[in-house]
């Protein structure tokens, strides 16, 4: 298996493809692709019916795969708020790929079998069967999307973003092969010889404790450890630092454990949501996702610091487990408010990712929403960078 990932800012999107096949044929060398994504930020827009054939003009890619976005990833690098392009490869010996098209709204009905759902996918369940999703945010119906494809396909990596670039239904642009979609979700299936390891930094680092939800009904939390959660705020407000304190009035979220057998969550373990309402009389929250008594809850906070910190911490346990000296390429999915939004600098996760893994290839996108795993349940994040980390099983 050997990936390639390269970056365009040239003014045209002919000499953006040019540029990127010449370096994606020197990367490969006498290799053929099997599977080109492509990412393509709206400063072409005019432009995005030509790219496929520009592709094939130049290259065999292979399965083509790709989106528009509103900031480029390629080649390790990192391009935002300008004409971009960026193709990355995979000659991938002994994989199967398998690409598919949903409208992203029409699902199978909630009561049917995963059967249903891998018949209407398309996609067999196979062994190492692993996803990439791209999806328009405007036509997507994400949790329950992935609710789905969890229920089909329950031991299988999923990764991705929504398209961006578009302020509005049907400007964005979905790659499948030839075909050319405005809305609804394109996928790949990646099975055989592969495996997908995922990394979904949140940006957030705990604080506090672990508690336990003694009282909630759907999204309102009422009680952690018998008590009222306002509560545990007010303690953690009176014992935090400064520096935190400013933070718990502008950049507070709760972190939910979602596997029940763990009790003892890590840094990661949590999925980060929103705070959306408090109720000063009762001394509940309203959060955004439902809950269900007997979770694990823990306060998070977030900013550029403590972004950078938890990304850094996620990849040095992918180094400890000894899967990143047999890593041969990489995907990053991040969100529009992470770059140089957040870290003030461009090329930061990206900059700590080739810190950390040496010589892997990265592409990918700035999203409007990120795909990603948290424990074994797949979720659509915001302010996350979600990489897919490519391995071969063998040689």
């Amino acid at each position: 298996m050997k990936w390639a990932s390269t970056l365009s800012t040239k003014s045209s999107i002919e000499d953006c493809v040019q540029e990127a096949v010449k370096n994606i044929k020197q990367d490969l060398g006498d290799l053929d692709p099997d599977f080109t994504t492509i990412f393509v930020s709206p400063h072409f827009k005019e432009d995005y019916s030509k790219i496929p054939n520009l592709i094939r003009g130049l290259m065999k890619p292979g399965e083509l795969f790709g989106c528009s976005g509103g900031g480029i990833i390629g080649g390790g690098s990192e391009v935002e708020q300008q004409p971009a392009f960026s193709m990355t490869c995979g000659h991938l010996p002994g994989v199967k790929v398998n690409l598919f098209y949903s409208d992203g709204m029409e699902l199978p009905n909630q009561d049917t079998g995963p059967q249903v759902w891998r018949d209407w996918i398309g996609v067999p369940l196979e062994e190492n069967l692993h996803f990439i999703l791209l999806a328009d945010p405007f036509s997507f119906r994400g949790e329950d999307f992935l609710a789905g494809m969890d229920f089909a396909y329950p031991n299988s990596s999923k990764i991705g973003g929504l398209a961006s670039g578009a302020h509005e239904g049907s400007g964005n642009v979905l790659y499948k092969g030839d075909e050319i979609f405005n809305n609804g979700l394109v996928g790949v299936a990646l099975s055989g010889n592969i495996e997908v390891d995922t990394i979904v930094a949140q940006g957030c680092r705990p604080i506090g404790e672990v508690h336990t939800v003694t009282k909630c009904q759907a999204t309102f939390l009422q009680e952690v450890d018998k008590q009222p959660p306002f509560k545990i705020l007010e303690e953690l407000i009176e014992n935090a630092n400064e520096y935190d304190r400013k933070l718990i009035q502008t950049s507070l979220f709760l972190g939910i454990e979602m596997n029940p057998l763990d009790g003892d969550p890590k840094q990661g373990d949590f999925l980060i949501r929103n705070i959306m309402g408090l109720d000063r009389a009762s001394g509940a929250i309203s959060i955004g996702a439902y809950l269900r008594e007997g979770q694990l809850v823990q306060f998070h906070l977030r900013d550029k610091l403590l972004s950078a910190e938890d990304l850094e911490i996620l990849l040095d346990d992918y180094s400890v487990l000894g899967k990143s000296e047999s890593a041969t390429g990489a995907m990053l999915f991040s969100c529009l408010g992470r770059g140089q939004y957040l870290y003030e600098a461009p090329n930061h996760d990206s900059n700590l990712f080739a810190g950390k893994m040496k010589n892997v290839p990265l592409g990918g996108f700035f999203c409007n929403g990120e795909i990603g795993p948290v424990g074994n349940t797949t979720y659509l994040h915001g302010y996350t960078s979600s990489f897919g980390i490519f391995r071969s099983l063998k040689d």
